[in-house]
């Protein structure tokens, strides 16, 4: 695991007040979890010995800007570590969106072992993560680097250290996620078969890729990617603000509004990606709506079935030999993190198609309280009902599995 030695900082920058909360104390375990929505920080050395010989040189690497923070430098362009993206087990107080150092973090942040720590504090068995600033939560910065084999060797060196130093290091603790290559969905396409054939069942994938200039999914262009994934059962997960289209108000509203509406961008994703009719041509494919809540499904539902009557008019699905909301039904998944309205209507949504996410270490995560939020929305549901959502649904969808000491609450190395 890289250290950071060797990296100065400004004087300037360091004297700001970084507040770390007291250390927690193991949570009580009423639950078994599966986290399908968390968040790594990419420690300094992702990309060290992972690039062709003749690419190394230029390969992102951590350094020092004059604020004092610490910054990627992509082949010239200065990506931040944004403060949002690890503030766990800081005051709300203190929460910002400026760019911050590894020392202002968590450790578990960026470091593996101490993640699983943090981890087992809450009582959260096994996690999927997604990426952070250096590759976007979908790779979009790698697609975006002007030479295009070295943001192809960029994604395929991140998915080497995910599967190898981050996933690999604690293979029960971690459900390995990978990314693909925006700039051809043939190439895209082998990058998803070459990771599957090394065991990794979940793709990061921009929820509306229109959004960042590339062709929507309604052209028929990625058809490449989405039969790799039905073919190899990697699921297209789709996290909101993957395409950097996060939805708000006015263009003077308070981020308050952003982040009431966090969860709109899915909705708009689901509806897309439902009538881009991917589903019907390969339906194998199982999609993954990430940090998206649930909630709103049912209103979603309603609103298809109500326009579904005058659909000659709108002429988006009409001769299919499936109505839209079976295909929804079959083909999508949802994930709670703080949703009691989603809970109370899972009659709606299906037992079977929630899962539950902590979100660690970003702002919105429940951590290290998951397991309370969780009992505080679950604690009334039948038994197998809960399972299904805190773990069954996870393991299933992704092919990964719990044991039985874990299930049956044998398991104390770190929590109560």
């Amino acid at each position: 695991m890289a250290t950071l030695e060797g990296l100065t900082i400004n004087r300037d920058r360091a004297d700001k007040r970084v507040t770390f909360l007291p250390e927690p104390e193991p949570r009580r375990r009423r639950y078994t979890i599966v986290s399908v929505d968390d968040h790594l920080v990419e420690p300094p050395d992702v990309f060290e010995g992972r690039l062709p010989k003749k690419l190394a040189a230029r390969a992102p690497r951590v350094v020092d800007a004059a604020d004092g923070s610490q910054v990627w430098d992509f082949d010239g362009r200065t990506i931040p570590m944004t403060g949002g993206n690890a503030v766990a087990g800081r005051p709300p107080a203190e929460y910002s969106l400026e760019p911050l150092r590894y020392d202002q973090m968590r450790r578990g942040a960026w470091d593996v072992d101490a993640r699983v720590r943090d981890m087992d504090l809450a009582g959260i068995w096994s996690s999927i993560c997604f990426p952070s600033m250096v590759a976007g939560f979908a790779g979009a910065r790698f697609w975006e680097c002007p030479d295009q084999e070295l943001g192809l060797a960029c994604v395929r060196a991140w998915n080497d250290w995910h599967v190898e130093a981050w996933a690999g290091a604690h293979p029960e603790r971690f459900i390995p996620l990978a990314l693909t290559w925006l700039g051809d969905p043939a190439v895209g396409a082998a990058e998803v078969r070459r990771n599957a054939s090394r065991g990794v069942r979940a793709l990061s994938f921009p929820e509306m890729p229109e959004k960042l200039g590339l062709p929507s999914v309604h052209t028929g262009y990625w058809d490449p990617v989405l039969d790799a994934c039905a073919e190899t059962g990697t699921v297209l997960c789709l996290h909101v603000g993957s395409a950097s289209a996060i939805v708000s108000g006015s263009s003077d509203a308070p981020h308050d509004v952003v982040t009431a509406l966090f969860f709109v961008g899915s909705i708009i994703a689901t509806a897309d990606w439902l009538f881009s009719k991917a589903c019907l041509r390969f339906p194998e494919l199982r999609i993954a709506l990430s940090e998206g809540g649930v909630g709103w499904v049912p209103a979603l539902q309603d609103r298809v079935e109500h326009c579904f009557r005058y659909k000659e008019f709108t002429g988006g699905w009409v001769g299919e030999a499936m109505h839209p909301l079976e295909v929804l039904a079959r083909n999508f998944y949802f994930c709670a993190l703080d949703d009691l309205a989603g809970f109370q209507m899972l009659e709606r949504v299906g037992a079977d198609r929630v899962m539950v996410e902590c979100d660690y270490p970003h702002a919105d995560s429940t951590w290290p309280d998951t397991q309370e939020y969780l009992h505080r929305q679950l604690g009334t549901l039948p038994a197998d009902t809960v399972d299904r959502l805190t773990w069954r649904n996870a393991c299933e969808l992704f092919g990964a599995d719990v044991p039985e000491a874990v299930r049956s609450g044998a398991w104390h190395a770190a929590g109560g």
